[in-house]
């Protein structure tokens, strides 16, 4: 069986560990470098993506989580761990610090704030063809993709643009929206089961 971390400092880190369980893989929790070690894939939930830099620095577990993706962990970030992963952020925070693993620039808060949330059934392609009811909180969009970024699912904005909200480079994959709150596999079953397996 996988076994799949789940950067547990803040976020739905709780409903990120059953989905991995539900798709038969190990779930284990991430709070110190030594929790690194022996995974085949990680998981930055959703929550808000400058508190979570924040306790990265203060666990010391920034540096080294950098350093482990880099090298080729794979990694899913999903809303905060998009924003996370981008190597450039639009509209962040003076002191907003990423850890630079997808060549993406994201924009925070890009559908407007909390109450603004809303779900809306999105086509994957490469995941499969039926719609997956993606749900959108407080969300970021991304702005640029990088030459080896691919997108996976595009969402188009009140002003008509179509912006990507899930893509992919290689061994990290990053989305807008909230797969582990809806119940729906299909986007952990695709990090777990095609990206776990790159080295």
């Amino acid at each position: 069986m996988k076994k799949i971390g789940v950067l547990a400092l803040q976020g739905d880190v709780r409903e990120h560990s059953l989905a991995i369980e539900n798709c038969e893989a190990v779930a284990l929790e991430v709070k110190r470098p030594s929790d690194l070690e022996n995974l085949d894939g990680l998981i930055i939930p959703g929550g808000e993506s400058t508190t979570i830099a924040k306790l990265l620095r203060i666990f010391e577990l920034f540096k080294p989580l950098q350093k482990t993706l880099r090298d080729g962990l794979p990694v899913y970030g999903s809303c905060a761990g998009m924003i996370l992963l981008a190597n450039k952020v639009i509209d962040g925070s003076s002191d907003q610090e990423t850890l630079e693993v997808i060549d993406i620039t994201v924009k925070r808060n890009a559908f407007g704030r909390q109450v603004d949330s809303f779900e809306q059934e999105l086509l994957i392609p490469e995941i499969d063809n039926k719609p997956f009811n993606a749900i959108f909180i407080r969300a970021p969009w991304i702005e640029k993709l990088g030459t080896e970024v691919k997108s996976l699912a595009e969402i188009k904005s009140t002003g008509g643009l179509e912006h990507s909200v899930l893509a992919r480079s290689k061994n990290v994959l990053v989305s807008s929206f909230h797969p582990e709150l809806t119940g729906d596999l299909r986007v952990h079953r695709y990090f777990i089961d095609k990206i776990c397996c790159i080295n």
